[in-house]
């Protein structure tokens, strides 16, 4: 009998607002979500942690450098506003980030302990900052230090979106993952779950690809909400396409077919 390989699906930007958490909540209570990664920098998330505090899922810090306001004063006085994406990369390719972003990263911790009441179960980034040239350190040193699991980044499997796959990985995932092996760090051996977020984009053929590329003990990041979406989201769609099928019938089926189980 062939054994199954298993599958953790982390859905990420828990915090983010009302139709994300909704929709986290839920796949969790079906069993179709078995990690959540929380954005602890919104102003609602003390608000939003009290529906995690009694729940059995693996929760994360989320740690977040390109969405909304710093939370430590260290940063928010050079950064009242975080910078895009595109933005914050060029900076750390080029060894120019400020200062004050190890005072973040605790800030940012410590913010996830209060709410919650307990350490987070392990980290990764917003938008995979926690690889980057001057964050990786950081998140490397904590991770260390608090004995938690990092989301590797260093590998990072399709179909599909292979750019964007090779970028993850060059922009300091392939570093990421080194550390985490030379220090003992834990990690998945696999990251999948990279898309356009187009929301015409046929989702359940692009996870259906990542099962069957999927090694033993990968992680699969999502991002699902449910009703109105909300303000400003620019990947609303997207989500309640992943929502929709997450929740269907047809991704237990796909599952089970890929010989895959949740974990």
């Amino acid at each position: 009998m062939t054994q199954l390989r298993r599958l953790v699906v982390c859905a990420d930007d828990y915090g983010l607002g009302p139709a994300v958490d909704r929709g986290i909540l839920v796949l969790t209570e079906q069993g179709r979500i078995t990690a959540v990664s929380c954005l602890v920098t919104p102003p609602r998330w003390p608000a939003a942690a009290r529906a995690l505090q009694e729940g059995s899922v693996p929760t994360g810090l989320h740690f977040n450098l390109t969405e909304g306001e710093p939370v430590s004063a260290a940063l928010r006085g050079v950064w009242p506003r975080f910078p895009a994406l595109g933005t914050l990369i060029g900076l750390a390719l080029r060894g120019r980030l400020p200062e004050g972003l190890a005072e973040e990263f605790q800030a940012q911790l410590q913010r996830f302990v209060a709410a919650v009441g307990r350490a987070p179960d392990f980290v990764d980034g917003h938008q995979h900052v926690h690889a980057l040239p001057g964050v990786r350190p950081i998140v490397i040193a904590a991770a260390q230090s608090l004995g938690l699991p990092v989301r590797n980044t260093g590998r990072v499997l399709g179909p599909g979106f292979a750019f964007k796959r090779r970028v993850i990985e060059a922009c300091g995932g392939r570093a990421l993952l080194g550390a985490m092996r030379s220090r003992g760090i834990g990690h998945a051996p696999a990251l999948v779950g990279v898309r356009g977020f187009h929301p015409r984009e046929d989702y359940r053929a692009l996870v259906r690809g990542w099962l069957r590329a999927t090694p033993d003990g990968a992680l699969m990041f999502c991002h699902p909400a449910l009703g109105a979406p909300d303000a400003g989201d620019p990947i609303a769609a997207a989500r309640a396409g992943e929502m929709a099928y997450l929740g269907s019938d047809a991704f237990a089926e796909d599952l089970a077919e890929a010989g895959v189980t949740l974990a």
